[in-house]
């Protein structure tokens, strides 16, 4: 991985953990999600025109399909992972979308787009995907699996949490695709699929608009948080895939998991400070040998 991806994935990991910090403490759900879409649209307005300009007379039916496929991917994504947490315990599901969706995108990346690594890569992915799971809860998921009406809840968080990954996996080849061989600007990629995700999710405000109006004011300086700066954490990640492997930039974005404990475990709420340590420890080695394998 060239030096400048490896800086773009780390910049990026630190904006995701705090945009992430600031969605925990809205507390929001799917209406929370819309208002973030809407806040991205008119804040990045000026953005968005400037790298559409002269680019998208240009394009054709191919890359429409994958700006309206990127989008319906990303809300799929929200809505599971809203849903498991519902279902089941936030330290079930977490880590298992979050550990199984960089291994999932790096899989494909290396079995159907013919992507190479070494041996220190593949140590790199397993020290991600260890990490992330440390982090979140480590051996106590697996304890809390004693317990027959526990043991339900988990099984639940399980199936979420590896269709969460699945979908995490999904939108990241989708993405890393378009930006590194249709070569497609990564900032109209991020933009414009934000329409498809308004699209998708206003039905849920319609249907209730004084809750919606409710919840709005109570979110709105969250909302504008993270419409603000979670598009940057991600362009970065897709400009880092134009230049790096997605089999090595996939699991390299979960050090955001890194910075979120170093924060103080907001992220997860729960476990043990040093086990968190530890986890984010193992992140950070794994990142560092993707960068250099």
């Amino acid at each position: 991985m060239p030096l400048s991806a490896f800086a773009l994935v780390l910049l990026a990991g630190l904006i995701h953990a705090s945009w992430n910090i600031a969605a925990k403490k809205a507390g929001g759900d799917a209406r929370f999600a819309f208002f973030t879409s809407v806040t991205l649209m008119l804040v990045w307005a000026p953005v968005g025109a400037w790298a559409a300009w002269g680019v998208i007379p240009g394009w054709g039916w191919r890359e429409w399909a994958f700006i309206a496929v990127s989008g319906v991917l990303h809300v799929l994504y929200y809505v599971i992972l809203l849903r498991g947490y519902r279902k089941a315990d936030l330290t079930v599901v977490y880590p298992l979308a979050r550990g199984s969706g960089p291994l999932l995108s790096s899989l494909v990346a290396i079995t159907l787009l013919g992507e190479q690594i070494s041996a220190l890569g593949l140590a790199g992915i397993a020290g991600v995907v260890l990490g992330v799971f440390l982090i979140a809860g480590g051996p106590g998921l697996l304890r809390a699996a004693h317990d027959p009406a526990q043991r339900r809840r988990v099984h639940k968080g399980m199936v979420y949490g590896l269709l969460t990954g699945a979908f995490i996996a999904s939108y990241t080849v989708v993405d890393g695709y378009a930006v590194k061989f249709m070569l497609m600007s990564p900032i109209l990629l991020d933009y414009l699929g934000n329409f498809v995700r308004l699209a998708l999710l206003a039905p849920v405000v319609l249907r209730d608009r004084l809750a919606a109006a409710r919840l709005w004011r109570q979110q709105w300086k969250y909302a504008l948080l993270v419409g603000a700066i979670s598009p940057v954490s991600y362009v970065l990640v897709l400009y880092a895939m134009q230049v790096a492997p997605l089999s090595h930039v996939a699991p390299a974005r979960e050090v955001s998991m890194l910075f979120a404990a170093l924060i103080g475990g907001h992220l997860l709420g729960e476990g043990d400070r040093l086990q968190r340590l530890l986890g984010a420890g193992l992140i950070a080695a794994g990142v560092t040998a993707l960068a250099l394998g």
